[in-house]
């Protein structure tokens, strides 16, 4: 009897599995078939049901990680090439399909192991890109810079590799290190019009005003978006550079979109002063009380034009006014008369 029953039970098992072998056959022939044909849905479809049969039959677990692949489903995709480096495929073409879909999900860490087993099985593949974009990408900006060094030397007009290097160096805030990086890269991709845009502040951030205009100027031509922060940045670096007229009539069209922005105010009143016209310069710091009628250095300065203007007593007495409402601008005014303003 026993011996019955183990007969049976092996019988079983081997029509079973012969069953799952015959199913896998069936499904990954019409899977081919349905390739041929040009229907990758179906292939798909098909193949999914042979690996279900046979997971570990490597004819299988290789054509449905293409068809997965080919139809941008990136996980699953990668989760077939896993399954083959599971069944001995340590092909560096293997490897780069998972370290490409790591790179491609963001998935850093994997990104980085792959690239690393890549490299062990092909010593000429090109890897520094996606290790110093991983490194960038985690905030491992002394990482980054060093395999993006040696990117630029495996790929030199991949544009994107100093790009990274100089944000590496802006983020850390070392601008002057950023600069050369940002117009190499440039000098790569002329069009990318928000790195120029990147390298104008850049520019402003270390005080050269004249590129930091010409940057400007240049992305708006490449086709940077020309929404309120642009054109203030704009209008900022036009005065920086002694441009008045060019940074007023920017700041003008801004007052129209917003026109209690205390801020835009105060530097459309401030140019003026400073360009010797008091009178326009008084309008728009009387704008700014109208909307905050406590800002007292808006009367501080409306009584200094009116001390330009020749009308001392008056300025004066304004003055007085606003160090009463804020005692901080006595130091103000004590530094303007050290300066003999």
């Amino acid at each position: 009897m026993n011996r019955y029953r183990l007969t049976f039970i092996l019988f079983f098992a081997f029509t079973f599995t012969f069953a799952q072998t015959d199913s896998a056959a069936y499904f990954l022939q019409k899977g081919l078939e349905e390739k041929q044909a040009g229907r990758k849905m179906e292939v798909w479809k098909n193949l999914e049901k042979a690996y279900k049969y046979a997971p570990e039959n490597k004819q299988v677990v290789t054509e449905l990680a293409a068809i997965l692949l080919d139809l941008r489903k990136y996980g699953q995709a990668k989760e077939m090439f896993q399954q083959l480096e599971k069944l001995g495929d340590h092909s560096a073409a293997n490897y780069k399909q998972l370290m490409d879909l790591s790179f491609s999900l963001k998935q850093h860490d994997e990104a980085i192991h792959y690239a690393g087993k890549l490299k062990q099985t092909d010593g000429n593949a090109k890897v520094s890109y996606v290790i110093g974009k991983a490194n960038y990408d985690k905030e491992n900006y002394g990482d980054a810079i060093q395999h993006l060094l040696a990117a630029e030397k495996e790929e030199p007009d991949n544009a994107e590799i100093p790009y990274l290097i100089g944000r590496s160096y802006a983020d850390m805030f070392t601008y002057k290190f950023a600069i050369p990086y940002y117009q190499k890269a440039i000098a790569l991709a002329p069009d990318k019009a928000h790195w120029i845009y990147e390298l104008a502040m850049i520019s402003y951030a270390v005080g050269n005003n004249p590129d930091a205009l010409k940057y400007m100027l240049l992305a708006g031509e490449k086709g940077y978006r020309k929404d309120n922060d642009y054109n203030y940045n704009l209008g900022v670096a036009y005065l920086n550079n002694g441009k008045l007229a060019e940074g007023l009539e920017i700041f003008s069209g801004l007052l129209k979109k917003r026109p209690s922005d205390l801020n835009i105010l105060n530097i459309v009143a401030e140019s003026y002063y400073f360009s010797g016209k008091y009178k326009e310069a008084m309008k728009y710091w009387d704008d700014i009380l109208y909307y905050d009628k406590e800002n007292a250095s808006a009367l501080y300065m409306i009584g200094m034009c009116y001390q330009k203007m020749g009308d001392k007593e008056k300025g004066i007495a304004l003055c007085d006014k606003a160090i009463e409402m804020d005692p901080s601008l006595a130091n103000l005014k004590q530094k303007r008369m050290m300066m003999g303003m």
